[in-house]
C-alpha cells in the first residue's frame, strides 16, 4: 500500500505538468508567449501593449498566420518554468544556455554593469568588489556572472524578488541600495530617469538573449523562429523595432536630463491642467504635448526665437493665423493650438504609417512644415527608404540640407537634421514623463487615427 501511495505521489505531479502542456500553435490557434513586464521590452497601459519583445513576437506570430497571446511571468524563474513545462510556445527575452530548453539564434547581445550612485565613491576595478553587497533581480543571469567571479574578489550577491532592473536602479538612485548589477540597455534607460546614477564597472563577458522553446513542438517552432529572425535581420525589421524603443535613449546627456527633471518638478504643475485640456481637445496624450512644449520653449510661455516663432508651443505667425490664435504668448491658447496643429499633421501623414511612427513623423513635420516633409518622403522613395518608418526617415531628413538633394524639391532646403534631434529629444522627454506622471483619462476626446 505504501509503495502504491509513493507511486501515485510521483505520478500526480508528472500528470499535472503533462495536462498543462498546450497544443502546437496551429492546433491551439494562437501563439502563446511568456514575457516579463519591463520598460521598453514589454509594457501594458490599459488594454494596449507595446515594447521591443511585444512587437517582434507579434511580427513572428503574423508570419505564422496567428495572433500572439501573452502571459506575464513574475520573474525569470517563472519565465523559465513556463517554457520548460510546455505551458507556453515560447518564452521571450531569455538568456541562452539552459540545457533543458531549445533556443533561437541570438536576438540581442548585452554587456553587464555594476552601477552606483554618483555622489558615493564606488569600486574602481573588479577586485574592489570583494565583500560588497550587489543587488540583482531575482533569477537574473547576472547573479551567475557575479557568483562566477574568483572567490577572492566575489561580492555578496543579493537577489531582489518582485522588481525589474529599472526599479533596481531606482533603489540605488534613492540610496536604498549601494550597488546594482544590470544589463547595459536598462542602464541606458535608467540614467534617463535617474541621472545621478554612475556606471562603475563593466563586468566580464556578454550575454546573448533569444527565445526559449520547451513544448512538444519545440524543434519545429524553433526552426521557424530562426528563419523569421534571419529574415527580420536581413530586411531591417529587427533594426527598426530596436530603433523604435531604444534609438533615442542616449540623445540627452545627464545634465540635460537632470535639468528636465527639475523643471518637471517646479514648472510643470502650473501647466499640467492646460496640457490635459489639450488632450481633451486633440486626443493626444498630455505627456507627449508637454514633452513637445518643453523641447520648443522649456515651458516658457513668453519664449521667442530669432526667426519669429513664439510662445509655449513656438508657433509661427502663419500657423497661428491658420489656427485663429489671437495671442501666441497666452499659454493656454498656445498649448491648445499646438495640440490641434499636431493632430492635423498626424491626419496628413498617410495611414500606411503605423503608430508610433506616424506620430514621430508628424512631429518632424511640426518642425519642418508639411511641404518639406512631403519633399523628404519623395526623396526617401528615391533612396529606397520607407517613408512610413521613422527609422528610415530620420536618415533621410538630414539630406534636405544638401544642395544636390534640395535642388530637386519645390520647398527648397531645410534643416532636416534639426527635426531629427527635436523628435528624438521629445521621445526622451515623453518616456520620462510617462514614468513619473500618471496618464490622464480624458472624458471627451476621440483618439486620433494613429492609435
Amino acid at each position: 500500500m505504501a509503495t502504491l501511495l509513493r507511486l501515485i505521489c510521483c505520478l500526480v505531479p508528472a500528470c499535472l505538468v503533462a495536462c498543462t502542456r498546450i497544443d502546437p500553435p496551429e492546433t491551439e490557434g494562437r501563439l502563446v508567449v511568456a514575457v516579463r513586464e519591463t520598460p521598453a521590452f514589454f509594457q501594458r497601459e490599459g488594454t494596449t501593449a507595446s515594447g521591443f519583445e511585444h512587437d517582434l513576437v507579434t511580427a513572428f506570430a503574423d508570419s505564422l498566420g496567428l495572433k500572439a497571446h501573452f502571459i506575464q511571468a513574475a520573474d525569470p524563474y517563472e519565465l523559465n518554468n513556463l517554457a520548460q513545462a510546455g505551458r507556453v510556445h515560447l518564452a521571450a527575452s531569455m538568456p541562452l544556455g539552459n540545457g533543458a530548453l531549445q533556443f533561437s539564434t541570438p536576438i540581442r547581445t548585452v554587456t553587464q554593469w555594476i552601477v552606483g550612485h554618483g555622489d558615493v565613491l564606488g569600486p574602481q576595478q573588479i577586485s574592489d568588489l570583494t565583500g560588497l553587497a550587489v543587488e540583482v533581480v531575482a533569477g537574473s543571469p547576472l547573479a551567475d556572472t557575479l557568483r562566477g567571479l574568483d572567490e577572492k574578489i566575489r561580492p555578496l550577491v543579493i537577489e531582489v524578488p518582485g522588481v525589474d532592473e529599472i526599479e533596481l536602479l531606482a533603489r540605488v538612485a534613492e540610496h536604498k541600495a549601494e550597488l546594482a548589477a544590470v544589463h547595459e540597455i536598462h542602464l541606458d534607460l535608467g540614467i534617463n530617469f535617474h541621472p545621478e546614477l554612475s556606471p562603475l564597472l563593466r563586468l566580464p563577458g556578454k550575454l546573448e538573449f533569444g527565445w526559449a522553446f520547451g513544448g512538444e513542438d519545440a524543434g519545429s517552432l524553433r526552426a521557424k523562429a530562426d528563419a523569421f529572425i534571419a529574415s527580420a535581420r536581413a530586411n531591417g525589421t529587427l533594426a527598426r523595432i530596436h530603433d523604435r524603443y531604444f534609438g533615442h535613449i542616449k540623445r540627452i546627456n545627464a545634465n540635460g536630463i537632470a535639468q528636465f527633471l527639475d523643471d518637471a518638478r517646479i514648472k510643470l504643475p502650473a501647466w499640467r491642467r492646460h496640457f490635459q485640456s489639450a488632450q481633451d481637445l486633440s486626443g493626444i496624450d498630455w505627456r507627449l504635448l508637454a514633452a513637445l512644449a518643453y523641447q520648443e520653449s522649456h515651458w516658457d510661455p513668453l519664449a521667442t526665437s530669432p526667426t519669429g516663432v513664439r510662445g509655449m508651443m513656438m508657433l509661427t505667425e502663419d500657423t497661428a493665423d491658420h489656427l485663429r490664435v489671437k495671442n501666441r504668448l497666452d499659454a493656454n491658447e498656445s498649448i491648445r493650438a499646438g495640440a490641434r496643429y499636431l493632430a492635423e499633421l498626424v491626419e496628413q501623414v498617410p495611414a500606411s504609417a503605423k503608430h508610433p511612427d506616424r506620430l514621430w513623423l508628424a512631429l518632424s513635420a511640426y518642425n519642418l512644415g508639411m511641404g518639406h516633409f512631403r519633399g523628404a518622403r519623395s526623396i526617401a522613395k528615391s533612396m529606397k527608404r520607407d517613408p512610413d518608418v521613422w527609422y528610415d526617415m530620420k536618415q533621410v531628413l538630414p539630406q534636405l540640407a544638401r544642395p544636390e538633394i534640395y535642388a530637386r524639391l519645390k520647398s527648397g532646403a531645410a534643416r532636416g537634421g534639426e527635426a531629427v534631434i527635436m523628435v528624438e529629444n521629445i521621445r526622451n522627454y515623453y518616456d520620462i514623463l510617462s514614468r513619473f506622471e500618471p496618464a490622464y483619462a480624458s472624458p471627451y476626446a476621440t483618439q486620433p487615427a494613429f492609435n
